[in-house]
């Protein structure tokens, strides 16, 4: 069967994931706010300009607490967002982010991908099993599905094509034996390609969350040596470097649930769609039964007519 839909699936949602990250990511760049100024007062100019220690003392007497630490709140909030600590994160650490992000993007774009081909297919067989349900012979099956690609035309035409290769041939097992063994290499490589990229799914959700701990080991470990650097042991000196170290855990989470999630679902789904197929070889099987046994009954009625007149 063709793989294209299944491919031009997943570049189509991977270009559009790709571009609205990109957009995003300019946004944030452009919309960044500049830096603070500290130590310009509020304070009209005065005609007489006082001592720079007068001038101090004046802003610090003139400024409330409530203010200069609301100012200082603000300053941690936004160094400490999700953004600023990638952009400040060691370059081990950031390439590890930047994977798991690739990674999740994969997982949603396989997501998409397969929900769409998965329900196109088995809509499509459901609705040729429907339409050969009353078909008495192979030749009427493929009238009956037009010339509609489908899993069910492989199947009808792998009979067909047993069947004639047979001809001359009295011995019925044997017919169904061969035709039984092309049905199942069908249904096989039908199995494997409706798996494409599921298998990935299993990948990044098992290795994800260990991708990102890795990042996080990676990152405390530069803390703990700036610790040493700096001889200090204030929290507010490491806790920049440990919230970006966590920052890696969290993707990997952030990767991997969805992963394993979407593997359990499609596991699910593609047996059911199997099973669907399973039934199709049944009936293309059945329907090769009936030609040979009506080939044997008009064989055997054709001398005892001859013979009878």
């Amino acid at each position: 069967m063709n793989t294209s839909p299944f491919r031009v699936i997943c570049r189509g949602v991977f270009a559009l994931a790709m571009l609205s990250l990109a957009q995003y990511s300019f946004a944030q760049q452009k919309a960044a706010p500049t830096a603070p100024q500290t130590g310009v007062s509020s304070q009209p100019p005065a005609v007489a300009a006082p001592s720079p220690a007068a001038a101090s003392t004046d802003d610090a007497a003139t400024t409330p607490p409530d203010s200069r630490s609301l100012k200082s709140t603000t300053v941690t909030l936004r160094e400490l967002s999700p953004w600023s600590m990638f952009l400040a994160a060691d370059v081990l650490v950031k390439a590890v982010m930047i994977g798991l992000s690739f990674a999740s993007l994969v997982t949603w774009t396989i997501f998409i991908a397969k929900m769409i081909e998965l329900s196109l297919v088995e809509r499509k067989l459901r609705a040729a099993l429907d339409k050969i349900s009353d078909a008495r012979s192979l030749s009427e099956a493929q009238f009956a599905l037009g010339a509609k690609d489908s899993m069910l035309s492989a199947l009808l035409a792998a009979a067909m094509r047993e069947a004639r290769l047979s001809a001359g041939i009295s011995s019925d097992s044997g017919i169904k034996e061969r035709a039984a063994s092309n049905f199942a290499e069908i249904v096989r490589a039908e199995a494997r390609r409706i798996r494409l990229g599921i298998g990935l799914l299993a990948t990044i959700g098992a290795t994800s969350p260990f991708v990102g701990l890795f990042g996080t080991v990676w990152g405390i470990m530069n803390s703990f040596i700036g610790i040493s650097k700096s001889q200090t042991t204030n929290l507010a000196v490491v806790a920049p470097g440990i919230a970006e170290a966590l920052l890696a855990t969290a993707f990997g989470l952030v990767a991997a649930i969805p992963a394993v999630i979407i593997y359990n679902h499609f596991t699910r789904v593609t047996k059911g769609y199997i099973e669907l197929v399973g039934r199709s070889s049944g009936a293309a099987g059945r329907l090769l039964s009936r030609d040979l046994d009506r080939t044997h009954a008009s064989s055997l009625v054709g001398p005892d007519s001859r013979a009878a007149e």
